[in-house]
């Protein structure tokens, strides 16, 4: 007896190819659901505030990130796309000039339209869409078609971790410093991705040493990455040292408490100008002794589980660079460069990495050699921010699990 082994070899490709775009479904509407779910404990009214430029309103995120895979899978890809709404492509689109205009982004908060229940049908209608476009992609348009929901996917993994911390933003502007969950368990916390926030156990003090090399730095190829982490090339270092854990609050407020606030040679110049201007005097979110929002008789701090006693034994977070530079001036260190965060984050030692706060380096945000952006409207995603900026690494508490890697730069 014979068999046709070319139908079933055909007949394999077509079950395996099948299963694979069943799991893609099943990714997308996992990473679509987490953003949803963070934002079950919040009121209309919390999602719809925006709480200074440089923050976006819950309900704007929820509805961008579904602009971005509306535009670019549906719109781009799918035959006869009726947009959901014409509007949306002005009110959602961030930063794509590619893309047409777009409504200022410091005026966010005024879209009081479309609701919250408007923008919740629309995640609903082009998940669907996109779900069932998943299964019925031509198989000629899928490699295309995966890179980029793929990149819609980390992308939405990035305005999750921006959601969490707008909202954490937005949340201390009340007088009343609301927690984001009233009463928030470390299972509940565990669940919505933010337990780190809520206590950290003691870590290993030291450092560790690096002898210093022509080492490799970006992307390795295997697996996904933005376009800023390429091409992987040659850096040489010096020896050099890294502290094995981050920054304690205990740490930091020998800091506030020496000075430190007060000591303009400890200051980059136009840090200590923000400082005077702003009347910095600890880090955001911290409460003083005397300050009436504490309850307490020593330094608080403000989370998004409320107001807590601040625990010499976690990290400091919530520093700007101008902070984070002066506050290793005075402990006679500095900060890292990208390079040797990367070459000492491949050696063991190293705690507190990717989970707990994303960490300041020296290094400007600039092309790697050879960089080339990614072509299309995409290829605005990262290139034309390289000016006036610094790089941080790691990955922080409200970054979602699988997000950061090595090469991640922020």
């Amino acid at each position: 007896m014979q068999t046709d082994t070319s139908t079933e070899s055909v007949s394999a490709a077509r079950s395996s190819d099948s299963t694979m775009r069943q799991d893609w479904v099943r990714r997308f509407v996992q990473v679509r659901q987490r953003s949803t779910d963070l934002t079950a404990h919040l009121s209309p009214e919390d999602q719809c505030v925006q709480s200074m430029p440089d923050a976006s309103p819950t309900k704007w995120h929820l509805a961008h990130t579904t602009w971005f895979f509306e535009t670019l899978v549906l719109h781009t890809w799918q035959p006869g796309h009726v947009w959901v709404e014409p509007q949306y492509c002005y009110l959602f689109n961030s930063y794509y000039n590619a893309l047409g205009p777009r409504h200022p982004r410091p005026e966010r908060g005024l879209l009081t339209r479309p609701s919250l229940a408007e923008v919740r049908l629309y995640r609903q209608q082009v998940d669907a869409a996109l779900s069932a476009f998943i299964l019925a992609c031509p198989q000629r348009d899928w490699p295309q078609v995966q890179t980029v929901l793929e990149l819609g996917l980390h992308h939405e993994q990035q305005h999750q971790e921006l959601l969490l911390t707008d909202i954490l933003h937005l949340l201390s502007c009340n007088p009343g410093l609301p927690a984001f969950v009233e009463g928030l368990t470390p299972e509940q916390a565990g669940a919505l991705g933010v337990a780190q926030q809520l206590g950290v156990p003691p870590q290993e003090d030291g450092w560790v040493q690096h002898p210093g090399d022509v080492a490799w730095v970006g992307h390795t190829g295997d697996g996904f990455a933005f376009d800023n982490e390429m091409p992987r090339h040659e850096c040489l270092l010096r020896p050099f040292q890294m502290a094995r854990r981050l920054v304690t609050q205990g740490g930091y407020l020998q800091f506030v408490q020496d000075g430190g606030y007060q000591q303009p040679a400890l200051w980059m110049s136009d840090g200590w100008a923000v400082l005077q201007a702003q009347g910095w005097q600890a880090p955001a979110y911290w409460l003083a002794p005397d300050d009436p929002r504490n309850g307490g008789d020593g330094w608080a701090v403000y989370g998004l589980g409320g107001v807590r006693p601040l625990d010499a034994n976690e990290p400091v977070t919530h520093l700007s660079w101008f902070e984070a530079a002066a506050y290793a001036e005075w402990a006679g260190a500095r900060l890292p460069t990208e390079f040797e965060w990367e070459a000492a984050a491949a050696w063991p030692g190293l705690q507190q990495l990717a989970d707990t706060a994303w960490q300041w380096t020296r290094s400007s945000y600039d092309p790697y050699p050879g960089f080339r952006p990614w072509t299309g409207a995409v290829g605005e995603y990262n290139g034309k921010f390289m000016v006036g900026q610094l790089v941080l690494r790691g990955g922080s508490w409200a970054t979602p699990a699988g997000h950061a890697r090595r090469s991640y730069r922020n």
